[in-house]
């Protein structure tokens, strides 16, 4: 009985042994891809903090890491308030190009996270790159600023009055 279970275990360690020497195929040598291939230097940008009503501008730029023209046919956003331009020319195998994305800030609060989808003739028909960061009310100063505008008006005598202020309405009647 015991020469019978030491046989199995003696079995079982050779097998994994044997397994494990298995030789592994040889990592691919890394190179250019054949067709072109869109390398971004970053593929997120993170802007931070920003009052609301403010623009964000950035450019991402990317490289044509293969070996055909690569031409960028459309990007595609996740919302109206972000608009892209991008190098309409094709870039050749080893050139640059740029994507430079503007963020409207204007009726936005909160966490935001705004894709670019960037379709091209690559292998891999499109990718994306973001926008990402914080949106903020505009500070008190701003808004008080705006509601001081409003009352200094001079409206005609006896006339009621309705001004419009950036976050409130209010009315007022002169005497």
């Amino acid at each position: 009985m015991k020469k019978t279970l030491l046989l199995a275990l003696s079995l079982t360690a050779a097998a994994y042994s044997a397994q494990a020497q298995v030789a592994k195929p040889a990592a691919k040598a890394v190179g250019p891809v054949a067709g072109p291939a869109i390398t971004f230097e970053e593929s997120k940008y993170d802007f931070g903090s920003v009052a609301q009503g403010g623009v964000v501008d950035h450019t991402f730029k990317f490289k044509n890491t293969g070996t055909a023209p690569l031409v960028i046919s459309n990007i595609g956003v996740s919302c109206g308030c972000t608009t892209p331009e991008w190098t309409k020319t094709p870039v050749m195998p080893g050139k640059t190009g740029t994507i430079s994305a503007h963020f409207n800030t204007a009726g936005k609060i909160g966490m935001q996270n705004k894709v670019l989808t960037i379709e091209s003739n690559s292998p891999a028909g499109s990718t994306t790159v973001s926008l990402v960061g914080e949106v903020k009310e505009p500070s008190a100063s701003a808004t008080s600023d705006a509601r001081a505008d409003a009352t200094t008006a001079t409206p005609t005598a006896g006339k009621k009055v309705k001004e419009k202020t950036t976050d409130s309405k209010f009315k007022a009647k002169v005497k």
